[in-house]
């Protein structure tokens, strides 16, 4: 046989490969990402079942987003040490597993605790999904795989809050994690088969820990910070605590790593500007838009009384939107470029929620809120596919998992921050059982002031994240040219 038709044959077969690679990346992604919208819509049903409080209740949310964005920057590089396949078949297993767990807790503390391993085993799978996707596909169909693979995560968005709801409206709050068994066990068995050996590297560097555990320190101080202020007040033992972490493990992890020979992510990875900018568009990006599903669900709960399942088919419009633009998106970039099409993401969904801000009785306006949801859904799926490509697309092939790493990271983060905040403000304005009554979804019950308090808190958080939003359009904006790879 000739190398020519050699290479014929291989061709092919390394597209089909690089493939069934996208369907293991999808499965993970969409197992990970499902289980942080599920619970945003069931959120009342579990808090009545459970008696919760306010703190109880939001750290359902935040303990997964704390987990995950500590764990997925550590993972990012421990990836690039020991394999991704490794890694997404030990995280894919630990998530099926803590689901299974989850169904059964006997408390909120159980409950709790159980989401926290999930968010190990999500953790796993975040860090290694784009990085396997990268290495599988030519720079000129990296685009259009990331682009399914961003539609896929947004899918588990729009099914998330639709499925939440129902399972917790038909079958119980418990079905809502039973529900990733069988999903996990089959996506188990397709990665097994489909993912190669060949992934661990030959040489293995010494694991930063002093890094890893400052970073994680840092994180979690700032996202229990802004957590614990909204249950708790801003004056609490909690918060003041969680930021002194902050303030101090931030730099100290900057000190660690500027002094390390095999640091956690070296001080040069951001000194490229557009990757850099990506990133901080990342951040800002992702508080604006991810608690706009939390907040709306709770408010037509809380405030309207609305079912589970009736609540998911309105912020079903975010995601929904999502999944149309991010396909859609990942054509278009190598025409337009992420920093034009991401900017214009950005703005689309700034107008979205300033929009649902304006609204001061959003129940008159049903299809105005729809419309608004739709253009910050849209807005965020015209931003993430070009950004992740920029990202990813200019990080060295053997630091793509740091890449991958820190974005996931930063998205987290997004999302952590997102969800703390956005409920600090919402609450802050309810006693303390107004906010186990918000939580639980019976607020519409008590007086007409505590629904006013809550309606106010909504709206400023709704402000809070359109501020957010612009941050992220400047950032976009300054991004500069893109840079390849070194």
């Amino acid at each position: 046989m000739t190398a020519l038709a050699e290479r014929a044959i291989d061709i092919p077969q390394a597209s089909r490969h690089a493939w069934r690679v996208l369907t293991v990346a999808c499965a993970g992604g969409f197992l990970a990402s499902v289980n942080t919208s599920t619970i945003a819509v069931a959120l009342p049903t579990v808090s009545r079942h459970f008696g919760a409080g306010a703190a109880g209740a939001s750290w359902m949310l935040l303990s997964y987003m704390l987990v995950t964005t500590v764990l997925v920057f550590v993972f990012g590089r421990v990836t690039d040490m020991f394999g991704r396949r490794r890694m997404y078949l030990t995280g894919l297993s630990v998530l099926t597993l803590a689901s299974l767990a989850c169904g059964l807790a006997p408390n909120i503390g159980w409950l709790v605790a159980l989401r926290c391993v999930q968010a190990v085993g999500a953790a796993a799978l975040l860090c290694n999904i784009t990085a396997l996707v990268t290495d599988a596909f030519p720079a000129n169909r990296l685009f259009t795989a990331l682009g399914i693979n961003a539609t896929v995560s947004s899918l588990a968005q729009v099914l998330g809050p639709v499925v939440g709801g129902l399972l917790a409206s038909v079958w119980g709050w418990r079905a809502v994690f039973w529900f990733n068994v069988p999903i996990g066990v089959v996506g188990l068995i397709w990665a097994a088969i489909n993912l190669r050996r060949d992934t661990t590297p030959t040489k293995r560097e010494p694991f930063d820990l002093a890094g890893a555990v400052v970073s994680s320190l840092a994180l979690g101080g700032l996202v229990i910070a802004l957590s614990e202020g909204g249950a708790e007040g801003w004056t609490s033992p909690e918060v003041f605590i969680g930021l002194l972490m902050f303030i101090v493990c931030g730099p100290l992890f900057v000190a660690i790593e500027r002094h390390r020979a095999h640091p956690l992510v070296e001080p040069s990875f951001f000194a490229h500007r557009a990757r850099t900018s990506a990133y901080i568009a990342l951040l800002f990006m992702s508080m604006a838009y991810f608690a706009v599903v939390t907040l709306v669900a709770l408010y037509l709960q809380a405030a309207r009384g609305l079912e589970p399942y009736a609540a998911g088919l309105h912020v079903l419009f975010v995601a929904a939107a999502m999944s149309v633009a991010a396909p859609i998106a990942g054509r278009l970039s190598g025409y337009f470029g992420a920093k034009l099409l991401g900017s214009l993401g950005i703005a689309l969904t700034a107008a979205g929620l300033f929009g649902l801000a304006a609204m001061a009785r959003p129940e008159q306006f049903e299809v105005l809120m729809d419309v608004c949801l739709l253009a910050i859904g849209g807005g965020a799926g015209l931003f993430m596919t070009p950004n992740t490509s920029s990202i990813m697309s200019s990080a060295p092939a053997h630091r793509r998992g740091v890449a991958n790493g820190v974005r996931q990271t930063t998205q987290n983060a997004g999302f952590a921050l997102s969800t703390a905040l956005s409920l600090a403000i919402t609450t802050a304005g309810l006693g303390a059982a107004e906010q186990k009554a918000a939580y639980g979804g019976t607020l519409s019950s008590l007086s007409r002031g505590a629904l006013d308090a809550f309606t106010a808190g909504y709206r400023w958080a709704l402000v809070a994240l359109g501020i957010s939003c612009m941050v992220a359009l400047v950032a976009s904006l300054s991004r500069g040219h893109e840079v390849p790879a070194e």
